[in-house]
């Protein structure tokens, strides 16, 4: 595996413990985004370094989950049907904070969009979800802080899908690993990926965001 980890008791160290933050690993230019397939299509996906074959379906909304330990949990740490197989995909920040740019809110925000007529109209006409979700420890407790997590549909997935895409990395039996010191409650030794807070144009994209 590619991707820099830490030990989980060092990785809280100076990161926020709540708030609303965006949790990646960066890489230069570059920042790794995790999803969850059944092996059908992770397997293209690996073997072909973008998404399709006849098992994905452009015409769904798909999900991408900058920090890692918010997909373990939602994917029960590879162990939930369909989500076997846990996907590493880089793609350039700049494309991620365009994804930003363009998302809307997947529930009402009166500060955000001043009354729900409005908030409507824009879910109606974008691309890109936004959802804060509670933050999860390795054990799958809810923690103060909240990470997001980004919902594509139509031509924005196609190019997320296949044109941005500067690799995909299977992580699962990385995963599997940890999971397995997790039950085995041998928690000094659990890694998890290394990441810090992402920085973004607060004055662009911050109420957006409602960065605390």
């Amino acid at each position: 595996m590619t991707l820099d980890t830490i030990l989980y008791h060092e990785y809280e160290k100076g990161l926020p413990q709540s708030g609303r933050h965006i949790l990646c690993q960066e890489r230069g230019d570059n920042l790794i985004v995790y999803q969850a397939f059944n092996p059908r299509i992770s397997d293209f996906a690996v073997r072909n370094q973008r998404f399709g074959g006849s098992h994905y379906k452009f015409t769904r909304m798909s999900w991408i989950k900058p920090n890692f330990l918010w997909m373990m949990y939602r994917a029960g740490w590879a162990g939930k049907e369909h989500q076997q197989q846990i996907l590493a995909i880089e793609i350039s920040k700049a494309n991620f904070i365009s994804l930003l740019d363009q998302a809307v809110h997947s529930t009402f925000k009166e500060s955000v969009y001043g009354d729900h007529t409005a908030w409507k109209d824009k879910v109606a006409s974008s691309s890109v979800r936004l959802q804060w979700d509670p933050d999860h420890d390795p054990q799958g407790e809810k923690i103060p802080r909240r990470a997001v997590q980004l919902g594509l549909r139509g031509e924005v997935l196609k190019q997320f899908a296949t044109d941005w895409i500067v690799s995909i990395e299977d992580i699962t039996p990385f995963v599997k690993e940890q999971k397995a010191l997790i039950d085995q409650k041998r928690m000094s030794e659990l890694r998890v990926m290394k990441e810090t807070v992402l920085s973004v144009d607060e004055e662009r994209i911050g109420q957006k965001l409602e960065l605390d």
